[in-house]
């Protein structure tokens, strides 16, 4: 699969920041690293709604006060949001009922820690931006663009009742090591985004020098392939969009770190 194209999709005024995306039923969820809300784009209507996770939901939150949303996934008619772990108010558990419409909040930060200490990762180099279930297994995709450098997936294992983390290293842009951003299931393959950006911090952001797209197999997490996408992108969310006879689509927003309540989603076609 080495052929692809990357196009701009859709405008979205409303959103800005946007760190994660699931699409379904016509319609795109988006998540931002710097509010509160979750956000609800109908194509039918072109209108943006927004859902509150918390009482006094907020936007453009300051850096050091804010949840830091970094991945949202659909599992049993329910959207998980995750914070990222990479500080201690960042580390809260959304799950929104797509049926009721309820939200219910839980606090992981207990288990936060105990994956910092079953891997040796820092609290400073913890940063986890992508969370796909598959069978009995919650996988949580670690960004290795701390200090330590410790790229990878956490595998937590409901049936056998463990985790491990398995590091991954990914190929290197313009000298920079690209590094997990997201990550969505398709069928039996694991598609993640990965970004390089010239920063050795969780917390401060760094000189973008390209994004590219792969695939795992989820068993054994073994690289199928990878592709650099864009030379200035960061992206940092995925979502599977159709597929038509051997050509994949997904949808993908980017963090262009900025302020301004607007987002551009791209579409990026995959030849298989």
């Amino acid at each position: 699969m080495q052929n692809f194209q990357l196009e701009v999709f859709l405008h979205i005024l409303g959103i800005g920041a946007a760190s994660g995306l699931v699409f379904t039923q016509n319609e795109l969820f988006l998540i931002s690293d710097n509010s509160s809300y979750l956000y609800n784009y109908s194509f039918e209507d072109e209108k943006l709604n927004k859902i509150a996770l918390i009482e006094n939901a907020s936007e453009n939150i300051p850096k050091k006060e804010k949840p830091d949303f970094e991945s949202i996934t659909l599992f049993n008619n329910q959207l998980y949001i995750f914070g990222s772990g990479s500080s201690e108010n960042r580390n809260a558990l959304y799950i929104y009922n797509l049926k009721n419409e309820t939200v219910k909040e839980r606090n992981i930060k207990i288990q936060h820690d105990s994956l910092k200490i079953k891997s040796g990762i820092s609290a400073e180099d913890f940063n986890i931006e992508g969370v796909v279930y598959y069978q009995n297994k919650t996988l949580l995709f670690q960004r290795g663009n701390g200090i330590g450098a410790k790229n990878g997936v956490f595998i937590l294992d409901e049936q056998k009742k463990e985790v491990r983390f398995q590091p991954i290293d990914l190929p290197k842009i313009n000298g920079v090591a690209a590094t997990f951003t997201d990550a969505v299931l398709v069928s039996n393959t694991i598609y993640f985004l990965a970004a390089a950006e010239n920063s050795n911090s969780t917390f401060d952001d760094g000189e973008v020098v390209g994004s590219i797209i792969g695939s795992l197999t989820p068993e054994s997490l073994e690289i199928n392939f990878t592709k650099k996408i864009s030379d200035t992108h960061k992206f940092e969310g995925i979502t599977f969009f159709r597929k038509q006879d051997s050509v994949l689509e997904f949808l993908l927003c980017e963090d262009n770190d900025a302020n301004l309540l607007e987002s551009t989603i791209y579409k990026l076609t995959l030849h298989q």
